[in-house]
């Protein structure tokens, strides 16, 4: 499972995520891609399932690029505690997404396989996203 090997503070702040993505948003690598139309957080074991569906769909044939790492440390209390008391443990990892990032990309594979590889991970994620082609 995605997650980072060492971090320099163990609990983040929750923060904002405002804006579009600037950096990321064109497809770089393979010749087509997955690109997120809202915004939202990704749990590294939401990326991984996305993953795993377009390895199966592809037949471990092409390349794949994943573009988005969960470098977010996403807290959570247990069920049934009482208000207060601090703030709880990392629960687990998530990254952080903007409208326009590149999620995934895909080469070595036909169009007609991309598009269906690619709809498989959508359908995976929690955001709404759009299939792209290189320019």
């Amino acid at each position: 499972m995605l997650m980072p090997k060492k971090v320099k503070y163990r609990k983040q702040q929750r923060g904002t995520n405002k804006g579009l993505a600037t950096r990321g948003c064109d497809v770089n690598f393979g010749e087509f891609g997955l690109k997120a139309m809202t915004r939202g957080l990704i749990t590294s074991r939401q990326i991984e399932a996305a993953r795993k569906a377009v390895s199966h769909k592809t037949k471990r044939g092409g390349k794949l690029w994943i573009r988005i790492f969960p470098d977010k440390a996403v807290s959570k209390k247990p069920n049934e505690t009482r208000m207060g008391s601090g703030k709880a443990a990392p629960d687990h990892f998530a990254a952080v997404i903007k409208p326009g990032k590149i999620l995934f990309e895909i080469a070595g594979v036909t169009e007609e396989i991309a598009i269906a590889a690619l709809k498989r991970a959508a359908d995976k994620l929690p955001l709404r996203t759009k299939f792209v082609k290189a320019q």
